[in-house]
């Protein structure tokens, strides 16, 4: 696990800490001194991890608006302060959109960007006085056009400008808004496709690099950006993707 000296001693908050890139990151913080609080809606799920870590867990009712909010203000309260916020709630739908429901559609929205912008929200109140990092989760599949994609393409796209949006509208509070943007990560949540060889090889096939990403890969990125050394850092989309939105290469051959 890679460790940063300038975590040391800092607070940090992790919504949708239960899954892949959430505990991932929950660890890679702790390991660098941070102390973190674990956000979710089972908390019996979240128990281990946290008595792993040493961890606080704040139950989140997603139904209740000022949940977000409240489990921010638990944290200082626990923490003595916040110095960083992270979203990890997220889902993924791979169907075009004439099979896609709205109800699918509705609920794929619910789940990555307002989410994302519940996070902002809570942020923006319970910061504006001490500012803070607050990172995002988009895609790949925001910045460039991939079949089937419609509606979790559209959700993250939309996280994308909200990013942008909240990092104007609050920097001259010292809160920074950044979103990290994986392509293909194996995780729980991505089982589906990494577990079918057929998909996994097409997919792996689509990232330059030649693989797809590890938790690992995305909680590097997401620690440098809640952690000061990237202080001069907002407004940005951090692409983690192997590439994959970025770049065109020639398909891999095998060495002769």
């Amino acid at each position: 696990m890679v460790q940063s000296p300038d975590l040391q001693e800092t607070v940090h908050v992790i919504f949708g800490a239960s899954g892949g890139i959430g505990s991932c990151v929950a660890r890679t913080l702790v390991a660098s001194g941070a102390r973190t609080v674990l956000v979710g809606r089972d908390t019996e799920r979240l128990a281990p991890l946290a008595d792993e870590l040493a961890a606080r867990v704040c139950r989140l009712d997603t139904t209740n608006d000022g949940g977000w909010e409240a489990c921010i203000r638990e944290a200082a309260d626990w923490g003595g302060r916040v110095d960083g916020v992270l979203n990890c709630a997220g889902s993924i739908l791979l169907k075009p959109a004439h099979s896609t429901s709205l109800d699918e559609f509705e609920q794929t929205i619910r789940t990555n960007l307002i989410t994302a912008f519940q996070t902002v929200r809570a942020a923006a109140r319970t910061l504006r006085d001490s500012g803070g990092s607050v990172v995002l989760m988009s895609s790949a599949a925001a910045e460039i056009g991939l079949a089937n994609h419609e509606a979790i393409a559209a959700a993250k796209a939309g996280v994308v400008g909200l990013t942008r949006a909240a990092a104007a509208t609050y920097a001259a509070h010292g809160i920074r808004f950044n979103a990290v943007s994986p392509g293909l990560v194996d995780t729980p949540l991505s089982e589906k496709i990494t577990s079918n060889q057929i998909a996994l090889a097409a997919s792996t096939a689509l990232h330059p690099l030649g693989r797809i990403g590890q938790p690992t890969d995305i909680a590097r990125a997401v620690c440098w950006l809640l952690s000061p050394a990237s202080s001069w850092v907002t407004g940005q989309v951090l692409g983690v993707d192997g590439g994959l939105a970025a770049l065109k290469v020639r398909a891999r051959q095998g060495r002769g």
